[in-house]
């Protein structure tokens, strides 16, 4: 069985953007947390 070139270019292309997309990720370090609620005004 013959493999086409154009095929393992593409399938090199598909692996390069998977490698760098999770590389890239978030860039945030440390554990993720949920911002705090805003603060209720005292006055109203």
């Amino acid at each position: 069985m013959r493999i086409c070139w154009s095929n393992l270019l593409m399938i090199a292309v598909v692996i390069a953007l998977g490698v760098a997309s999770m590389l890239a990720s978030c860039g945030q370090k440390g554990p993720l947390y949920l911002p705090d609620p805003p603060a209720a005004d005292a006055g109203q």
